[in-house]
């Protein structure tokens, strides 16, 4: 099939015809931008869905997490360890943990209403170095954690059975659905 050639519009006589290839020109620009919408609401669905999941999770998953901790596993292990250096060691390791559970959950309530803005898709901007700062701290104390307090207080909770079953019980009755009796 052949194409046509396209007529060229002389400038100088033809001005209105010009002003309809302009117009044309305008349409096509942003017709090929109207094209790039479908490719870009997908990321940006994806950011709304993270945000969303990560406000929920962060509040029902890391500040309760923290929360045991504090509550249940610090106080076991410390009450299980050695008098002298063994506590010493561990008391420096749980005050060095709480110190960092605060410092991430500072940073998390700057970042919380951005995020809120985001997950309801009225806002894209969000402070990417906040983002960078809580997720780099929260992968080292996690890994602190993974490679130094946890080994410890498995040894120290693993002298006597029963201080590992009482972590046990005490984290399960945390999570045992609460029952209320009526009289």
């Amino acid at each position: 099939m052949t194409q046509t050639p396209t007529p060229r519009i002389d400038e100088s006589g033809d001005a209105p015809l010009l002003n309809f290839s302009n117009c044309h020109a305008g349409i096509i620009a942003h017709l090929k931008s109207f094209g790039e919408l479908p490719a870009l609401l997908e990321p940006a669905s994806r950011a709304r869905k993270i945000a969303e999941e990560t406000l929920t999770f962060f509040r029902q998953a890391v500040f309760e997490h923290h929360s045991e901790e504090e509550q249940e596993l610090f106080p076991a292990v410390l009450a299980s360890a050695v008098r002298g250096e063994e506590r010493d060691r561990v008391q420096v390791m749980v005050d060095q943990l709480t110190a960092e559970h605060r410092t991430v959950e500072a940073a998390w309530t700057r970042l919380e209403p951005e995020l809120k803005k985001v997950a309801k898709g009225h806002s894209t901007e969000l402070n990417v170095a906040g983002v960078e700062h809580l997720v780099r701290n929260y992968l080292a104390h996690a890994a602190f954690e993974e490679e130094h307090f946890l080994p410890l207080a498995h040894t120290i909770l693993a002298r006597n059975g029963n201080h590992m079953e009482a972590l046990g019980l005490s984290l399960h009755m945390r999570h045992a659905p609460r029952i209320i009796a009526h009289i």
